[in-house]
């Protein structure tokens, strides 16, 4: 068995089984997609930076989420769209690795972003009066602080226990980017231990966070129920229901991804699930903001006229 390991230096992503002309259809379509994502979340970053009617707890969380977004498909859509010019272009060990570090660094960030973001909401609704007391300056970069640093703890944990396995080959990935479970599959040992950190660390990133959001907007629901004036209910809902429009995405798409029926294909019905996951909610995150926030949709104007105004002069 020793003899016939050997010293991995480069896999080759399988990327989609698809025709030529299919593939460079993707490619536009996939490209036009990651230039939204980045114009959408940049404009987002742009506007919180830029006005200071933005600079509370909520936009802080906001601008950490479309960070993070932007992190995502800077991760792994360029290989994907590489993959789809050259299809037998490699990757190197250590560049497989690190983007699977960095894609799991981010998706645990953005659980857990998610849950400090839905408690922000739960204070500001049913604490109004001790909001600023509560959700301090220091409490966010706190919660923020914590948020980055357990996801990347946690993705070192995944990352090491890879680097313990040998692998023997072939060292074809049939995925479009160095995803965990497909790097597992080349693994010509005993994988269990992988196995169980990887569901622990599901229990604990999706089950845990998910239960905590809903707790928490439960209470706000009942909470805006109680709400007296007709605006402010209103206006509650619109902030609230953008936000659980993007936990939604994020969490549905997840637990479908590893709970979903096994199909005839279950390797390209995953890469459907983790190109919405990966590509999608990147995408549609500052779209639901911008268009269900009427404080960002204000901030916009606001920045429009001021560019408009300085054109004049």
């Amino acid at each position: 068995m020793e003899k016939n390991q050997t010293m991995v230096t480069e896999f080759i992503l399988l990327g989609f089984c698809l025709g030529p002309r299919i593939q460079m259809v993707l490619f536009g379509l996939f490209t036009l997609f990651y230039a939204f994502t980045l114009l959408g979340n940049g404009l987002i970053l742009g506007l919180i930076s830029l006005d200071p009617r933005l600079h509370t707890p909520m936009y802080f969380f906001l601008s950490h989420l479309a960070i993070v977004d932007i992190a995502y498909a800077c991760n792994t859509v360029p290989q994907m769209l590489v993959n789809l010019l050259r299809p037998d272009k490699p990757i190197s060990f250590a560049g497989c690795l690190m983007q699977t570090f960095l894609f799991l660094t981010f998706a645990l960030i953005e659980c857990l972003l998610l849950v400090v973001m839905s408690y922000d909401r739960y204070v500001a609704i049913c604490h109004p009066l001790r909001y600023s007391v509560i959700m301090s300056w220091r409490v966010c970069i706190t919660l923020m602080v914590a948020s980055w640093a357990c996801g990347s703890l946690l993705a070192l944990v995944h990352v090491s226990l890879i680097l313990r396995l040998p692998f023997c080959g072939p060292h074809e990935i049939n995925h479009f980017f160095c995803e965990i479970l497909s790097i597992l599959k080349l693994a010509c040992a005993d994988t269990r231990l992988n196995q169980v950190v990887i569901f622990v660390a599901c229990m604990f990133i999706l089950v845990v966070p998910l239960c905590l959001v809903l707790v928490s907007y439960s209470r706000i629901l009942l909470a805006i129920l109680r709400i007296q004036s007709g605006e402010g209910r209103r206006k509650a809902f619109s902030t609230c229901s953008s936000h659980l429009c993007v936990v939604g995405l994020f969490f549905g798409s997840a637990i479908v991804m590893y709970m979903a029926p096994k199909s005839h294909h279950p390797e390209e019905q995953q890469k459907i699930l983790f190109l919405f996951y990966s590509l999608f909610n990147p995408m549609l995150n500052p779209l639901i903001y911008s268009l269900r926030n009427t404080e960002v949709k204000s901030a916009l104007r606001r920045a429009m006229c001021k560019k408009s105004h300085s054109q004049l002069e």
